[in-house]
């Protein structure tokens, strides 16, 4: 609820979307099997920006590209800041999304790709309470329609994982030891986003807006929950070394996606040592 909260008020300042930080549009609660969730309904949004950096195989984005992407990020990263006093504090590639997918050929509004759970005939397990044994009093459901649900998750998720080996079957092999490469039965490597050239295009015409995303970690400059926060990668000295942190936190995570996204590497990778782990301040 906190992070509704902050994002009601992220929403309630940028009626006209221009600050670059996602829309919650609605929430809601749901009762279901496992007991009450709170649901938050988000604008639709594109790939990440890791996915991107992938799209690079790791190679680093051109410099005019990586400005682009950082203005965007910066225009948020002000108004969260100076206008709301609200830390991320979790700012990483992962976080920052584009407006739209790289290929559009996977964007499912435009293909009509089918949801992981298809429609089913069987409508029991969605119907009124006053159906006769298909809820329980308590609005949980019966055993029967647990082991149902599960049944069709795992048909589902088997027939999505069949189509996808299919999918990157038929992809244009370039063989590149980046993530994402699968290997055929025939040995051959299959990367899943094309060929080299196919991905360099893509790169070439990408749509670079983005917005952040995630505000399950998020605080107030006067409001802190915890003194643990940020990804290990992007995490700043001052929370290394457990001092107060304020928005700074946030530049940090910012300069070392910078690096990021100009390099293709992390620019901090922790690794734990004989008499310290990786959550300590080490040597290097």
């Amino acid at each position: 609820m906190d992070e509704i909260t902050i994002l009601k008020q992220i929403a309630d300042g940028d009626p006209d979307d221009k600050k670059c930080v996602v829309k919650l549009l609605d929430h809601f609660k749901h009762s279901g099997p496992n007991g009450q969730h709170v649901c938050m309904v988000f604008e639709y949004l594109g790939d990440n920006l890791l996915t991107l950096i992938k799209y690079s195989d790791y190679r680093g984005m051109p410099l005019a590209k990586v400005k682009e992407i950082c203005y965007h990020i910066l225009v948020g990263l002000d108004y969260l800041h100076k206008q709301l006093s609200i830390i991320h504090t979790d700012l990483k590639p992962e976080n920052i999304l584009l407006l739209s997918v790289i290929d559009s050929s996977k964007d499912p509004r435009k293909t009509g790709a089918p949801l992981i759970l298809p429609n089913t005939k069987d409508k029991t397990i969605y119907e009124s309470s006053s159906t006769k044994d298909s809820k329980l009093s308590n609005g949980d459901l019966t055993k029967n329609q647990k082991k149902k649900i599960r049944r069709k998750a795992k048909r589902a998720a088997q027939g999505c994982a069949g189509k996808e080996a299919a999918a990157e079957s038929e992809q244009d092999p370039d063989a590149s030891d980046v993530d994402g490469v699968k290997r055929t039965s025939g040995g051959s490597s299959v990367h899943k986003r094309g060929s080299r050239s196919t991905r360099r295009k893509l790169l070439e015409s990408v749509e670079l807006k983005c917005k952040l995303v995630d505000f399950g970690n998020a605080c107030w400059t006067y409001k802190q929950f915890t003194n643990d926060i940020q990804t290990r990668q992007y995490r700043c000295p001052e929370v290394i070394l457990g001092s107060k942190y304020s928005t700074f936190a946030d530049m940090w995570s910012f300069a070392c996606i910078c690096f990021e996204l100009a390099t293709g590497d992390v620019l901090f990778d922790p690794h734990s040592g004989d008499n310290y782990d990786r959550d300590e301040v080490s040597s290097h």
